[in-house]
């Protein structure tokens, strides 16, 4: 892999974070085979198709990677994988870790036109699909992206491969390969980013399994511990925070559910006592409001301890209500793929779980919070994030122009977020820098007003975006999914002023609508409500809302 391709850590930072312990040399091939050595007959990985232990991991991964060796698959080559949260998803992914090839995770709902970027930028050779998931059939998907993506040489189908190449039959017995090194690239995440052209994420061996320890410690996560993967397994807060990987990592058990919804995810607590889960805000409401319905009755899930949150910011609102309602405790967490992630702590005082994003979960993390000219902002005011450290990356793969806006000279990361930090080191999320609204010069954080409207008993759900306007330049509109009957406008408006919401605050637009778009992660798509709102402003009509302009 050329040098050139993503900027490492300086040799003088690295040197440092491995002599102080942090990165160790190991790889997580030889993490899965120490693991498999201490306890092979624990399971390790258990989904709706069956379990694997430690040793059957071991060892199906040897023979894969051995197997995808024999194809002409080798050290540095990059590799599609889109599979949802099935067995086979582990034994893809250490199979290609053993044998030094760099997994391109792609998420399930990702078509054509984003997989065809990323097989264009990474070169991939291989691509993992499943035949058949959520009622799509990726074997054509597979096909149209072969075709179009001239390094992908071989396309590795789980269940019905037809003329693909079936997994099932990718079988031989181990060899000597030359395995990775631990500076070597482990994975390539996705960005979140909205650009037109996808951003890879290129994290080591060594940055992401320190990654992996730190959220353990800092989650009470053990070898004694469950962790549910609701969420798709190959983003990165599934996977790694602690995650999946991190669950092998502390010899544990991950749990791989095919849907995040509450009639599959509360069954599975409760019959493989998980301890340990993570989701968006908007599943953890769907959560929520499922238990304090009673409407997936019978279930126990007295084994949950911990439920992080993250991906976005958890509004006050749905925070008060997890530890009364799931018994457990809430972990807000703030982070992303390229790096730095924060996590509130187990034993923080309700006020600050309730209210903040936490603080950064390893002591070598580095953050400043600055002004638009890049000067460091006193606690409590808001300003943008920057981030380096041990985990968070100096440069996004193939991307030079963008890493020249992205990065600062001396290495810190432009993260997008704007937070505020409190004197407990703890940070408040006020929103991303192009999220924030500018009506007329008054500048509006959407989460604020999101949180006053997710305290309206007849407000399900809501997310706040501005809309271009000739005379103000923004406008804000509110999307509002209601809980049963829609609130009257006014009305609506009026809890808002009395709840002391600043008069330029209260959101010019309101539309009654029956869900928010999501990414593909669930998260709420921010993008396709401006989007929305622009043409509405346009003039362009919608279907699938209740209007309301005032």
């Amino acid at each position: 892999m050329n040098e050139l391709d993503w900027p490492r850590w300086p040799n003088e930072v690295a040197a440092g974070y491995r002599r102080d312990g942090l990165w160790t040399g190991e790889t997580f091939g030889e993490v899965l085979r120490a693991r498999a050595r201490e306890h092979p007959d624990r399971v390790a990985l258990a989904a709706k198709e069956g379990a694997v232990t430690y040793g059957a991991l071991d060892r199906r991964a040897d023979r894969l990677c051995a197997a995808l060796a024999g194809l002409g698959l080798r050290r540095g080559d990059r590799v599609l994988v889109q599979l949802p949260n099935i067995v086979e998803l582990g034994e893809v992914l250490f199979a290609l870790l053993r044998l030094g090839a760099v997994p391109v995770l792609a998420l399930p709902p990702l078509r054509s036109s984003e997989l065809v970027q990323l097989g264009e930028i990474s070169e991939a050779s291989a691509y993992f699909v499943a035949a058949r998931a959520g009622g799509f059939d990726y074997r054509k998907l597979a096909r149209e992206v072969r075709d179009r993506v001239p390094s992908l040489k071989h396309v590795i189908v789980v269940g019905d491969a037809e003329e693909l190449v079936p997994l099932r039959e990718l079988d031989a017995e181990p060899v000597d390969l030359p395995g990775p090194d631990a500076q070597d690239l482990a994975v390539l995440q996705l960005s979140g980013g909205t650009t037109a052209v996808p951003k890879l994420i290129p994290r080591t061996h060594a940055d992401y399994l320190y990654c992996a320890r730190v959220c353990r410690a800092a989650s009470g996560f053990d070898s004694s511990s469950v962790y549910l993967a609701a969420l798709p397994a190959v983003h990165n807060f599934p996977l790694i925070s602690p995650g999946v990987l991190g669950a092998l990592d502390a010899g544990a058990r991950a749990v791989l559910a095919p849907l995040p919804s509450p009639d599959v995810v509360f069954p599975l607590i409760e019959s493989e006592k998980v301890t340990h889960t993570s989701v968006v805000p908007p599943l953890a409401l769907i959560w929520l409001n499922a238990a304090a319905s009673g409407s997936v009755p019978g279930h126990d899930l007295s084994s949950l301890r911990v439920l992080q949150v993250g991906g976005a910011k958890c509004s006050a609102e749905v925070a008060r209500r997890i530890r009364p309602t799931l018994g457990c405790t809430l972990q807000q967490a703030f982070g992303m793929a390229e790096g730095l992630i924060n996590f509130t702590r187990l034993d923080d005082p309700d006020e600050a779980i309730v209210w903040t994003q936490g603080r950064p979960i390893s002591p070598a993390d580095e953050i400043r919070v600055v002004d638009d000219e890049d000067r460091d902002v006193p606690d409590g005011e808001p300003g943008h994030l920057l981030a380096r450290g041990p985990y968070t990356i100096r440069g996004y793969y193939r991307a030079a122009a963008h890493n020249a806006r992205a990065f600062t000279a001396d290495g810190f990361y432009r993260t997008g977020d704007v937070v505020s930090r409190r004197a407990d080191g703890n940070l408040v999320v006020e929103g991303r820098a192009k999220d924030q609204i500018n009506r007329g010069g008054e500048k509006i954080a959407p989460e604020e007003v999101e949180n006053h409207l997710l305290a309206h008993p007849s407000v399900f759900d809501a997310s706040v975006v501005s809309m271009p306007d000739e005379y103000l330049g923004e406008r804000a509109c509110a999307y509002v999914v209601p809980h049963g009957e829609p609130p009257a406008p006014r009305e609506l408006l009026g809890f808002l002023r009395g709840r002391g919401l600043a008069a330029y605050k209260i959101p010019d637009r309101v539309e009654f609508v029956s869900e928010l778009p999501q990414t593909g992660v669930g998260k709420i798509s921010k993008k396709d409500l401006r989007d929305r709102a622009s043409a509405r402003a346009a003039g362009v009509q919608e279907v699938d809302s209740d209007t309301v302009k005032l």
